[in-house]
């Protein structure tokens, strides 16, 4: 007996995303198989994140998109919960205000989820304003899947293309961690919890989502500051094992290479 797909519900949490929520949205609604809803959550943006939003429903009138402002608290953490409680699917995709989704990433999620033993999945993203996309996806899938031979319990979802059973979100809704002074790693945190839950988390290879790379225009001090956040949420569940904190070394040593490679191509439009 073939069981029946799940429905997907996609979650988008934004906060003055106006220069990359049109796409992330119209990539969620293209979908060669559609989600049955898509919730985007505006956390008191100030510019015209909102106003896009709107105008994005009147334009595709018939799509499941739902506009929500979580206005209570500011914060990732507090937003992407609005979002996931509000959820009705059997299954909850998350991903950023600059995700844009592969055309078929609802047909993949509907297929891995098709396995009832599953409680989270993750996949590859491409740098969708890097060159070379296409290699880069592929070194990407390598090292995710790398880290993950290393980590060996621990499986992480990444937080630009994740989804969860909505079971598993609300067995670890009340522990994961609220991080006030937004310290850590929210995705690793959501990892942590579905393990020691006892939520099986599988790795998608064909669940692709693209992102932007511009946390790499980020000065030395606060790109840093920001793949440390690795440390931070590790040392505040007391796990010590090192080889979850290889992709903390992996980000930190490609940094110079990479920064460079942005720097020099935007100096060159610059010229044009």
């Amino acid at each position: 007996m073939t069981t029946p797909a799940p429905t997907v519900s996609i979650v988008i949490p934004a906060y003055n995303e106006e220069s990359t929520i049109r796409a992330c949205v119209v990539a969620a609604i293209e979908q060669t198989v559609p989600a049955d809803e898509i919730l985007v959550i505006d956390n008191k943006s100030t510019d015209g994140t909102l106003a896009l939003l709107h105008s994005l429903q009147q334009e595709f009138p018939a799509a499941p998109l739902r506009v929500f402002s979580q206005a209570a608290e500011q914060g990732l953490v507090p937003t992407r919960n609005f979002g996931m409680d509000l959820a009705l699917g059997e299954v909850i995709g998350r991903i950023d205000a600059d995700s844009v989704l592969e055309p078929d990433w609802v047909e993949q999620v509907k297929a891995i989820f098709a396995d009832p033993s599953v409680g989270a999945a993750t996949g590859p993203v491409i740098y969708y304003d890097m060159p070379l996309r296409r290699w880069g996806h592929r070194a990407d899938d390598t090292l995710r899947r790398g880290i993950l031979k290393l980590a060996r319990d621990y499986h992480f979802v990444f937080g630009s293309n994740m989804a969860v059973r909505a079971s598993a979100w609300h067995d670890i809704r009340d522990v994961v961690c609220r991080d006030e002074a937004d310290e850590m790693h929210e995705d690793i945190d959501i990892s942590i919890h579905l393990f020691d839950r006892g939520h099986r988390v599988v790795y998608g290879s064909k669940m692709v989502a693209g992102m932007s790379a511009r946390r790499l225009d980020d000065s030395p001090r606060d790109y840093f500051y920001y793949v440390r956040r690795f440390d931070r949420t590790y040392d505040a569940h007391g796990i010590t094992n090192p080889a979850l904190r290889a992709p903390m070394v992996i980000f930190s040593a490609i940094y110079p290479l990479l920064h460079g490679v942005r720097w020099s191509r935007a100096r060159r439009a610059a010229l044009r």
